[in-house]
């Protein structure tokens, strides 16, 4: 018999409670604005999103594109990775990707999503020596607020989420060394803004340092200002507001894109 390898999946909406079905519906659109900013990377990476009120975690499917991640084709599993319930497929999860997102989960319990990601700008930057630099004003929110991993090889390894947890310690943000990027927070919504915000900032990065020019960085005064400007506690938790024109924005992209929308 031929492995079964549709997209076409089954609403769960009437099986979970209305909570469950909140967190699959905005980790789904996580998932469909990944791919509509060009952050992915084929069928590899993860978001996953703690369901609220338990220990519960959601996850996609390994073998979709990204663009066709629905609500209903997410897989529930515990913070150890062990699958609770998933769609009717032969589609599994990638449970060797999860030790980093299962390390922080376990670690920071205020942690509801982690988002990873391999793009072309953040394995750039990753493998620049001083890292992420406080060149552009969206850079210098990561001033004193990221933390950097060293390359160990492929994430599969449980010995190396303690120094995973260790080297991202309180921040919600990461650069994995000759690797990519991680961003995390209580939210969808916050995760996918910080993301959003440090891949952003690498692009802009690696366009300078290819003009060939001598680059100017702000007093390290000014650096440590603006980057507590953009803390949660200062202002606001930045990517709640942004949140409701992402979905607008998503929503009207999924009118004609040829795909399920993201809340089947």
């Amino acid at each position: 018999m031929s492995p079964n390898y549709s997209t076409q999946f089954e609403s769960v909406r009437d099986k979970v409670s209305p909570e469950e079905w909140q967190a699959r519906v905005d980790l789904a659109a996580c998932y469909r604005l990944m791919d509509k900013f060009g952050m992915t990377d084929l069928i590899y990476n993860h978001i996953t999103l703690r369901i609220p009120g338990t220990e519960h975690l959601l996850i996609n499917l390994y073998g979709l594109l990204y663009k066709e991640i629905t609500a209903s084709s997410l897989v529930k599993i515990d913070v150890e990775g062990e699958i609770i319930a998933k769609p009717d497929t032969d589609y599994g999860i990638n449970k060797s990707g999860y030790v980093i997102h299962g390390a922080i989960h376990k670690a920071r319990p205020n942690v509801n999503a982690i988002i990873h990601s391999h793009t072309r700008a953040g394995i750039a930057v990753s493998v620049m020596k001083d890292g992420l630099l406080p060149m552009s004003q969206t850079s210098m929110r990561f001033v004193g607020h990221i933390g950097y991993h060293d390359y160990e090889g492929p994430a599969t390894d449980l010995a190396e989420r303690e120094r995973l947890v260790h080297d991202l310690g309180d921040h919600n943000a990461m650069i994995l060394r000759n690797h990519g990027l991680l961003t995390c927070g209580p939210s969808v919504a916050q995760a996918f803004n910080t993301m959003y915000n440090l891949e952003l900032s690498c692009r802009a990065q690696v366009d300078a340092m290819a003009a060939r020019t001598e680059l100017t960085l702000p007093p390290e005064e000014v650096l440590a200002h603006t980057a507590n400007m953009y803390q949660p506690g200062t202002r606001r938790p930045y990517g709640e507001l942004e949140w409701h024109a992402m979905k607008r924005f998503l929503d009207a992209e999924e009118k004609n894109s040829g795909y399920p929308p993201h809340w089947h």
